[in-house]
């Protein structure tokens, strides 16, 4: 099959294959409010590089006044910054659509939030100077592979007025410790708000154009489209979602919950990269109710809600949706595209209350 195929049904050998390769976060992991190095999700294109960081550099050039070449203790010099963001791949949620592009079947794990600490990338570039007719700028991976029938380097790029945000960094360390090998080490973009994708690994180059960048990570994958001829739009900001952390206790393997009659209290997190959450709503069995909101976590960071049940015997449905400050609302309905990406549709479970 190739690239961006469309399937339905049983799974192919490459979507287990990349499912294999690649991890998501086990939903218990939302308790957590910064989630461990070691579930954070992941999601690798290519091959993991082996990059020596003590031999390895990032160069800055392109339409520049001057080009610049920076080892990583160069870039630890600048002042760093620490935040806590929400990661999200834009193609959580592939398999909730129907029929799926061949890709990482992701259900709802590609999710984390960790404490990024480096330094901000508008620090390093104005050593290098960046002349005014720039309007992009492109991040270039170390990661190497075949997508598309195209060889190339992961790349990605962004508007000067998006690469330019103070929240926009270098990072060298997640959770407070150096970055791992798998998350980029030693050196990758962070773009608080974008989905994942946009964080570029294993950084090598940053380039300054004076045109739109038309590679094939940026022009073809990660848009919008309903037809394969259609150019879409492209993903960018974090959708608005809300997910529950699964109560009780799963069967195996189908993960059904089991849980005890009594009052029982719900607990999720929800983000958007659009604006803060000003609303999470539970559904019992399609009716819903207010959630309480904890305070955030941080601007680019989820946020925790929980909800009392009161439970008697019985099955029930139970989902949650969020609400951010720009009105958007998770929809209840998938809205369908080709390459299967920014699928908010509100989580649903099953659970037995005994």
């Amino acid at each position: 099959m190739a690239d961006g195929e469309l399937t339905d049904g049983l799974y192919t050998e490459e979507e287990l294959q990349l499912a294999a390769r690649n991890r998501g976060m086990p939903l218990e992991g939302l308790a957590y409010e910064l989630t461990p190095t070691g579930i954070h999700y992941l999601l690798v294109h290519f091959d993991i590089p082996l990059i020596d960081p003590t031999t390895w550099r990032l160069e800055i050039g392109g339409n520049v006044e001057r080009a610049i070449s920076l080892g990583l203790d160069e870039i630890r010099s600048f002042t760093p910054t620490t935040i806590a963001v929400t990661m999200e791949c834009a193609g959580n949620g592939r398999t909730r659509m129907s029929p799926r592009a061949l890709s990482q079947p992701w259900i709802l794990e590609a999710i984390g939030t960790a404490e990024w600490t480096g330094v901000p990338l508008r620090d390093v570039l104005s050593r290098a100077a960046i002349k005014p007719d720039t309007v992009e700028l492109v991040f270039t991976g170390a990661d190497h592979g075949v997508q598309g029938d195209i060889e190339q380097d992961y790349a990605r790029s962004l508007t000067i007025d998006d690469a330019l945000r103070p929240e926009v960094l270098l990072a060298y360390e997640m959770n407070g410790r150096q970055l791992e090998p798998q998350h980029g080490a030693p050196l990758r973009l962070l773009v608080p708000g974008w989905y994942g994708m946009t964080s570029v690994k294993w950084l090598t180059r940053v380039d300054a154009v004076t045109e739109a960048f038309q590679g094939w990570q940026q022009a073809v994958a990660y848009r919008d489209t309903q037809t394969e001829d259609d150019p879409g739009v492209p993903v960018q900001r974090i959708k608005v979602r809300a997910l529950m952390i699964p109560p009780g206790f799963p069967d195996f393997p189908a993960r059904h919950r089991l849980l005890d009659a009594g009052m029982v209290t719900l607990r999720g997190r929800a983000w958007s990269g659009r604006g803060e959450i000003a609303r999470v709503e539970v559904g019992i069995d399609g009716r819903w109710h207010d959630a309480r909101l904890d305070d955030p976590l941080g601007p680019f960071a989820w946020r925790g809600w929980s909800y009392e049940w009161k439970t008697k015997a019985g099955t029930y449905e139970l989902s949650c949706r969020a609400t951010d400050a720009t009105g958007d609302v998770q929809p209840i309905e998938a809205r369908w595209n080709t390459q299967g990406l920014a699928n908010n549709l509100v989580q649903t479970l099953s659970v037995t209350v005994r």
